[in-house]
């Protein structure tokens, strides 16, 4: 990772060779300091797979945002202070990266009787690769999802069973995807169980437990034979679940399903006299049937039916886009091993809509990954997934989505479970309050002129996307303040829109003096801004709020631009806000956009 301010880079990136930018920059993360602390990742190429050649690479950089790094303009905006009552999605501080959430309500530990819902993932902390070397937790009160606490590091793996370094260099083992479950011990106890999706040979069936569902949890199936292994057959993506009558099945697999019951002594070999099921659902690599498989196993329990929550591959042309593993699908049953029905999509990160021409879009990532589970929490069901941020896979932010199901008892029953909106608003179901300064970042849509590109593990952009960002150096203690928790929007060039899901405009209700407030930093292109309600085009409903030009010759420094909306006075309830760019100069961004509030 190179860390550098503004200026370092001008000086260096200016005037280095391709030979020295492709040793210093082109095969790592390039994260830049803003004038008021925040760090911002803007680009990752790797030299086995890389999506331009240096020419290109220093057009392309122009044209997107790094103009505005080199001089020292992107900021957090405002004081830096401001903290929203309703955050958003992402429901997590936009610093923090947590994919694959597995979301859990469990007592707390520290107040019986009371109950927090806790989010075990994986954490994107490498910045250049998946996940990271240590995982950690978040967790909410039942009673308030809008403030979430950090719990710390939960697991690191660094020491074999014999206290000895499992790695010459120093490092920890790389953990991927998690699950949890919660046991009772036959002692009347609780001890909850973790499986960490350890990546090490020798340890991907590494298991993990504690009393407290915070941890920190202590390997519990080191290898008598070899103190650096472990044993048990849970591998790929694992989920493990225990069901009412104490029995435990363990899921797991990477295009190819496999599930099994598991000694509830060990939690992760198998139950004697049991065998391991293979292709549990079909999987992916065949056309034959719906289920198409992937990853991402994870298992509930509904009433009387098992629900079977996992990453699907889309058909080519299903759903008028291409092919994608950005999708949670579930499948149910009336045992935990099947037979299994395919029930439908629960959430698509690409975020589906239709454009002016009523033709199917991507209106977010047109691909990437995605993992996560269901759960209630009071009487709300929810689906927890990830988003992608930044120009590559390895800044995923954790996302929430209400969902409702619906489940008909019986043998044979069915399990209907309705597919969750890609929004903005997050567990603030009744709108975001408009009056709050939000980040731009919570943008639910952001589409260019043209599609963009996905060249695994990178996405080529043609207008706006969200930069993925890492917040200040408090942002442990202040981690929903808006100078921490903020992604801008970059590459608003012309034919981008931004859109976001959705603001409640009841208590602005009747106010014609109400204005849109966009902190932006130009970018030396001239262009509009056009502001829309609930549609981004009238010919499908859309309200044209109001307007504003921004110059080329503007500074290229932090500004608050306001426009007058008074056909919000009209407005009452839950709608959708867009901003169009248009310029006469087409792919040059015309601003970075910073955050966005109504006053």
């Amino acid at each position: 990772m190179y860390l550098a301010t503004a200026d370092a880079i001008m000086t260096e990136f200016v005037s280095m060779s391709e030979n020295e930018a492709v040793n210093m920059f082109l095969f790592d993360a390039i994260i830049v300091s803003c004038a008021s602390g925040c760090q911002f990742k803007f680009l990752y190429l790797h030299k086995n797979n890389p999506v331009m050649n240096f020419g290109n690479l220093k057009a392309f950089v122009g044209a997107a945002f790094l103009a505005a790094f080199l001089a020292g303009t992107i900021s957090c905006a405002s004081s830096g202070n401001d903290v929203p009552a309703t955050v958003g999605n992402p429901y997590l501080p936009m610093w923090e990266h947590i994919p694959d959430g597995e979301p859990y309500v469990f007592e707390d530990p520290d107040k019986p009787g009371e109950y927090r819902v806790y989010v075990y993932g994986s954490h994107d902390s490498m910045i250049t690769g998946y996940c990271g070397r240590e995982l950690v937790l978040w967790s909410a009160s039942v009673d308030d999802l809008n403030e979430w606490r950090y719990e710390g590091e939960i697991l690191r793996v660094e020491r074999n069973a014999a206290g000895e370094p499992l790695s010459d260099k120093g490092l920890s083992d790389v953990l991927y995807a998690p699950d949890v479950t919660e046991k009772i011990e036959a002692d009347g106890s609780k001890m909850y169980y973790l499986f960490p999706n350890d990546m090490e040979y020798g340890r991907r069936s590494l298991i993990a437990r504690s009393p407290r569902p915070d941890g920190p949890f202590e390997v519990c199936n080191w290898s008598e034979e070899n103190p650096s292994w472990t044993y048990g057959i849970l591998e790929f993506d694992p989920s493990v679940f225990v069901d009412d009558d104490g029995r435990v099945y363990g899921y797991w697999g990477f295009e190819c399903s496999y599930a099994a019951e598991l000694d509830p002594n060990t939690m992760c070999t198998l139950k004697e006299g049991t065998e391991i099921v293979t292709d549990m659902i079909s999987s992916s690599k065949t056309d034959e049937d719906v289920f198409r498989f992937f990853e991402a196993s994870s298992m509930r329990k509904i009433e009387d039916k098992y629900v079977f929550v996992y990453s699907r591959v889309t058909l080519d042309g299903e759903f008028g886009l291409p092919s994608t593993n950005y999708t949670l699908a579930y499948a149910y049953g009336d045992t935990p091993l099947g037979p299994w029905t395919y029930g439908g999509t629960i959430i698509d990160g690409r975020a589906r809509e239709t454009d002016e021409n009523g033709n199917v879009i991507a209106s977010a990532n047109v691909a990437g990954n995605t993992h996560g589970g269901i759960c209630r929490i009071n009487d709300q069901w929810y689906v927890f997934y990830h988003r992608q941020t930044g120009t590559d896979e390895y800044a995923r932010q954790a996302m929430v989505a209400p969902i409702t199901v619906m489940v008909e008892k019986g043998k044979g029953g069915k399990v209907e479970i309705s597919e969750g909106e890609y929004n903005s608003e997050g567990f603030s179901l009744n709108g975001l309050d408009p009056l709050e300064v939000h980040s731009a970042g919570i943008a639910c849509w952001y589409t260019g002129p043209k599609v963009a590109i996905h060249e695994y593990p990178n996405n080529i952009f043609f207008g706006s996307y969200i930069a993925s960002g890492y917040g200040t150096d408090d942002k442990y203690e202040a981690p929903y303040a808006l100078r921490n928790n903020t992604n801008p929007v970059v590459n608003n060039t012309d034919g981008s829109i931004v859109g976001y899901k959705y603001f409640n405009f009841t208590s602005t209700s009747g106010r014609k003096d109400l204005r849109l407030v966009l902190n932006v930093v130009p970018e030396g292109t001239g262009g509009t801004v056009t502001v829309m309600a609930d549609r981004p085009w009238t010919s499908q409903g859309g309200t044209v709020l109001g307007s504003v030009t921004l110059d080329a010759d503007m500074p290229s420094e932090p500004v608050d631009i306001e426009i007058a909306v008074p056909a919000l006075a009209k407005m009452t309830g839950k709608h959708a806000i867009y901003l169009k760019f248009s310029s006469d100069v087409p792919a040059k961004s015309i601003c970075v956009l910073n955050n966005i509030k109504f006053k």
